[in-house]
């Protein structure tokens, strides 16, 4: 079995991210299956997750609306953002900003099917 990566703790990174949800189930299940987060159940039940390389951890509230404006943009790292966008819109989020608006950035927005809008960002090369 592999062994479980743990977010790093340093003074000013970036650790823990709330995102707004419908159902729990839903949400942790699309975020695992596009980005291979991994998704833990703690002591008091409620689920949360580490991202695919341990940084960042979070969990899925249900007392808040969705980010549904552009204020604060998080960006989501991927290898492929057109092929990430139309895995997007396959399991049910929708694409709010198409590839190119960012250049010479490789990036595209898309929202989750609650609404919360990310960013994606691909290495450029």
């Amino acid at each position: 079995m592999g062994e479980t990566k743990r977010p790093k703790t340093e003074n000013g990174k970036i650790c823990y991210i709330d995102i707004p949800a419908y159902s729990i189930d839903k949400s942790a299940a699309f975020y695992e299956k596009l980005f291979g987060w991994s998704i833990r159940t703690r002591d008091d039940g409620s689920k949360s997750f580490d991202d695919a390389v341990g940084g960042v951890s979070g969990r899925w509230v249900l007392d808040r609306k969705p980010s549904t404006e552009i204020g604060m943009l998080v960006a989501i790292m991927v290898d492929d953002v057109a092929a990430t966008l139309e895995a997007v819109k396959a399991n049910g989020g929708k694409m709010v900003q198409p590839i190119g608006m960012d250049a010479p950035e490789i990036t595209a927005r898309f929202s989750d099917p609650v609404g919360n809008i990310w960013c994606l960002y691909q290495e450029p090369g």
